[in-house]
């Protein structure tokens, strides 16, 4: 959140004043997005705090919550369309910035930087698989017992477009004493054969119980730790899943149901395999618009990676798409 510079000038200037010139780097921001960093970068220009953002949008009649415009520029959550428009014009008004130049970053865009992105399918609901977990007192709760700090998904794409394994690495802290597992929850992409799929477990844990569910596409298993956790004790695990018998991928996305400090994802693509477009967005459920949506490059190698900082609840990843 940008603080109040106390700055007369910029702070109390008349709303609608002459667009004067912009640094390079918020016109290239405003030209290419994403939103939230060309809100933040244009508060920042101003010098205004988001208190006083909120009270000159209000002298335009335009009311919004201070805890929302906080969201916008922390790419948290994304003006809706076409409810948010009123408001993002208004936005443009205070910060003198160029008609539409905020409000073309939050609709569907021509040419390659922004079109409107992928839709993530909706995943059928765990919970019955679950269920099967009865006897186990965390698989109610959800993973109640942990809180996790850091994951890291590592995920390699074959020569066929398909997903071939995700190597997962978490961070874990326990809120109470006793907590000895954590439950992972898999989907495969379209085609895949969950029943022929394989865990392996890494360093920290060892496989518990596993369940599938060929219609769904979902495998549910525990992984056990070592030892029971003290309160606030930290734990680190890894995991990989192989499951390639699916058809290409969409991408891959992690569901967080609380937040979560930091997310680092990455895919690796076969040479002979490349993708078309790698799109990085975070959404609040599986229906959501996409925020935080950015382009991103595939770097040396074939991999491409995204981070999250305290990201959730809600689901994040990358969205691919082929030729």
């Amino acid at each position: 959140m940008a603080a109040d510079s106390g700055h007369a000038e910029s702070v109390d200037e008349p709303v609608g004043a002459p667009i004067g010139g912009l640094p390079t780097p918020l016109a290239e921001t405003l030209r290419y997005g994403p939103f939230h960093r060309a809100l933040r970068e244009a508060i920042a220009h101003r010098g205004l705090s988001l208190a006083r953002l909120r009270a000159h949008l209000e002298q335009l009649g335009v009311q919004v919550g201070q805890s929302t415009l906080s969201y916008w520029q922390r790419g948290l959550r994304h003006p809706e369309v076409p409810r948010a428009i009123s408001t993002v014009r208004a936005l443009e008004s205070v910060l003198r910035l160029p008609p539409s130049s905020l409000l073309d970053l939050i609709g569907p865009r021509s040419g390659n930087a922004y079109a409107a992105p992928r839709p993530v399918a909706t995943w059928p609901d765990p919970a019955p698989l679950l269920a099967s977990f009865d006897s186990v007192p965390e698989a109610a709760r959800g993973n109640a017992d942990l809180e996790v700090l850091s994951v890291h998904d590592s995920v390699q794409i074959g020569m066929h477009r398909e997903q071939r394994s995700i190597t997962t690495r978490m961070v874990v802290r326990a809120v109470r004493q006793g907590p000895d597992r954590y439950l992972a929850v898999h989907r495969g992409d379209d085609g895949s054969l969950i029943d022929h799929a394989l865990v392996r477990a890494g360093e920290g844990c060892r496989q518990g119980r596993l369940r599938r569910e060929s219609a769904s596409r979902n495998l549910a298993v525990e992984m056990l730790f070592d030892r029971r956790l003290a309160a606030g004790e930290e734990h680190v695990f890894s995991f990989t899943i192989i499951d390639d018998s699916g058809g290409p991928t969409v991408g891959s996305h992690r569901t967080f149901r609380d937040v979560c400090g930091s997310y680092l994802v990455q895919l690796s693509f076969h040479r002979r395999a490349m993708p078309a477009r790698c799109m990085k967005q975070f959404r609040a459920s599986a229906d959501a618009t996409p925020v935080d949506v950015e382009e991103l490059v595939c770097g040396l190698g074939g991999v491409v990676s995204a981070y999250f900082g305290d990201v959730g609840p809600g689901i994040a990843g990358i969205a691919v798409e082929w030729n």
